[in-house]
C-alpha cells in the first residue's frame, strides 16, 4: 500500500478531502477511499493526475503504484526466498526488454 500512503499523507498535508480528489479523478469518494487504503489499484493516468495535482515526481509515483502490484503478485506466497528468486529473474527479463 505504498501508493495509497503516499496519497493519504500529501492529502493530509495539503489538507485536501478525498472527496476532491475523487472529483479529480471522476470517480465517486468510496472508491477513491479504497484506492488510499489499498483495497483498489489506481489507473496508470489517475497516478499521473494526483502527481500533477501534488506537484509530485511521476516517476516516483508511478514507481510506488507499480512497486504495490508486484507486492500484490506475490504477497500470499510464503515462500519468501522463492519470491525473492522470482523477483530477480523478473528483474533480469526486464533489462532484456
Amino acid at each position: 500500500m505504498l501508493f495509497g500512503n503516499k496519497i493519504r499523507e500529501l492529502r493530509d498535508e495539503n489538507g485536501v478531502l478525498q472527496r476532491q480528489l475523487a472529483a479529480l479523478l471522476e470517480i465517486d469518494t468510496p472508491m477513491f477511499s479504497k484506492i488510499e487504503r489499498g483495497d483498489r489499484r489506481a489507473k496508470r493516468e489517475q497516478v499521473i493526475k494526483l502527481a500533477e495535482y501534488f506537484h509530485q515526481d511521476e516517476k516516483e509515483m508511478l514507481t510506488l503504484w507499480l512497486a504495490d502490484k508486484f507486492i500484490d503478485a506475490v504477497e500470499d506466497e510464503q515462500e519468501r526466498d522463492l519470491c525473492n528468486d522470482a523477483i530477480i529473474v523478473a528483474q533480469e527479463q526486464i533489462k532484456a526488454l
